[in-house]
């Protein structure tokens, strides 16, 4: 893999890190630019135009999270890949930072040499090119035509706004994974500053209502979000 045109945002509180994660990227050929404010972290970045970014998530004023889901709402930055280094190793904590938009999660203490492999990994399969998108996403009855842009429910059509039908494509092609009510607002809604984590739940009983009986593979999970079912439930909860 070509690393020379490769650029790397680094941003971490602590200066040794940063440093010290600069030198590795840049001996590996990597154009690397650093910082230690968060605060400037999106105009930076805005600027430099990473491949990809490290963020550390425990910061002061503006902490890794808020910073990722920032890059996910910039039209510009929002397939940016990103990392996340922190302190904070517990499987909840790596849940979040993933549903949170990143795509990889490595705690601190870390190896200087993973964090590169982790970036050279993520930058080569970037390079090979995503798969091919389905043309049909299906769960028991219900069958989306990504190409067309039609759903139906046990063969019958069903009358989708274009929201609707990307909120469920997205349920349906991250089966089994909770997806947080943030997560959908950044995915569905891009984060627009006027819509309220209640949407997110008015548009998915909305949903419930036009899949009839097969509503039920759609799941609450309590004061987190939603998910598709790797099995249909007897009942599902608003």
């Amino acid at each position: 893999m070509d690393t020379k045109a490769k650029r790397i945002l680094v941003v971490d509180d602590e200066v040794d890190v940063t440093e010290l994660v600069a030198y590795q990227l840049r001996a590996k050929g990597f154009q690397v630019e650093t910082l230690n404010d968060p605060n400037s972290s999106i105009g930076v970045a805005r600027t430099f135009l990473p491949d990809l970014v490290i963020l550390d998530v425990m910061m002061p004023d503006l902490n890794g999270m808020q910073i990722c889901r920032m890059l996910r709402a910039d039209p510009k930055l929002k397939k940016v890949p990103v990392i996340f280094l922190t302190a904070k190793a517990e499987e909840s904590d790596r849940i979040q930072g993933l549903e949170t938009g990143a795509d990889d999660y490595v705690c601190k203490p870390f190896s200087t040499k993973e964090l590169v492999l982790r970036v050279q990994s993520i930058l080569r399969r970037l390079a090979e090119g995503a798969p091919p998108e389905p043309k049909m996403l299906q769960v028991g009855q219900i069958a989306l035509d990504v190409d067309r842009h039609a759903a139906t429910v046990a063969g019958q059509a069903i009358d989708l706004t274009a929201t609707e039908f990307k909120l469920l494509r997205l349920l349906i092609e991250r089966r089994g994974r909770v997806q947080t009510r943030e997560h959908l607002l950044i995915n569905v809604w891009n984060y627009e500053t006027e819509i309220e984590t209640r949407t997110v739940d008015t548009h998915v009983r909305r949903l419930r209502e036009k899949l009839g009986a097969e509503a039920d593979w759609i799941e609450t999970i309590r004061g987190v979000g939603y998910r598709i079912a790797e099995r249909k439930v007897s009942a599902c909860v608003s």
